[in-house]
């Protein structure tokens, strides 16, 4: 990716770590308490431009590209499962000494961010919480589903790139947002064959069964959810959104009764797109609160 494709869009400083010999992506900006903000698939850092931008005179924002994702390398041969990721933002926060941090998930963000969160809760002071799961189920769309059919979704995800493609049409609802050169950077990280394996990968990861290798870790995680309730959260949630429909927030509110949660009603799966101007203003006061939470 060249950087003339993007950075009018992405004015940040590009930061590498090195992680079982691979490079993995993130910035890191401003100064203050750090938040922590982790994306989803088939999104990137880029997810967070304007988020970043609007809170880094205040705080310090680290966001990093998934292994397979963004400007991280983007390796064939690799384990991209959930506790993988969990450990690669383990090994982040540790090479840059950070030991308290406030979160920001979506999507895939949200399994890997609290699976991190759940094991260190005495570090996260605050968790904004944008359109993703934080529980085992199967009640997930067939457009996802069917992307997890071995030959099919190998041919629809990396062969034609329909996942990422259709995310930048169908999650997106406010389309004066999506211009062609936001879309086109979205799509940039996945511009062939090979850079799409984490896209597809992500999708294979989600546990549907016993069987499945994610599948312990996922209910371990479940079940300790609950060592986060008494950390201040802020759900944003897009309403339109055809993945984490509102059977996902009714169940997230039930497991977090002290979320304060805003609704976006013209707001789809990729809400922070969609609502910055609502959102930015409603992360800051939340952020800066120290007296945190809600009833």
């Amino acid at each position: 990716m060249k950087d003339s494709d993007f950075r009018d869009l992405y004015p940040f400083a590009s930061h590498t770590i090195e992680i079982d010999g691979h490079r993995y992506h993130y910035l890191d900006e401003g100064s203050g308490p750090v938040i922590l903000m982790l994306h989803g698939n088939p999104t990137w850092s880029f997810y967070y431009r304007d988020l970043v931008c609007g809170l880094r005179s205040d705080f310090r924002v680290i966001v990093p590209d998934h292994m397979g994702c963004g400007l991280s390398d983007k390796p064939q041969d690799y384990p991209y499962r959930l506790e993988t990721h969990i450990g690669n933002v383990r090994t982040l926060l540790e090479r840059l000494d950070v030991t308290r941090m406030s979160l920001a998930v979506h999507d895939w963000g949200g399994p890997i961010g609290l699976g991190y969160a759940v094991q260190n809760a005495e570090r996260i002071d605050r968790i904004l919480l944008f359109n993703t799961t934080t529980f085992m189920t199967r009640h997930y769309p067939f457009r996802i589903l069917a992307c997890r059919l071995p030959i099919v979704g190998n041919l629809a995800v990396r062969g034609c790139n329909l996942f990422a493609v259709g995310a930048v049409y169908l999650a997106c609802k406010n389309r004066r947002k999506m211009t062609p050169a936001v879309k086109a950077a979205y799509l940039k990280p996945y511009d062939s064959y090979a850079n799409r394996i984490a896209n597809l990968r992500f999708v294979q990861d989600i546990p549907l069964t016993r069987r499945h290798p994610t599948w312990t870790l996922g209910a371990a995680m479940q079940e300790q959810m609950s060592r986060l309730t008494r950390v201040p959260m802020l759900i944003c949630w897009g309403m339109l959104d055809f993945c984490f429909t509102e059977y996902f927030l009714d169940r997230i509110r039930q497991q977090f009764p002290q979320a304060i949660v805003h609704m976006f009603s013209n707001a789809g799966h990729y809400v922070v797109e969609d609502a910055i101007d609502e959102i930015l203003p409603l992360a800051r006061t939340f952020m800066s609160d120290k007296a945190g939470g809600g009833d």
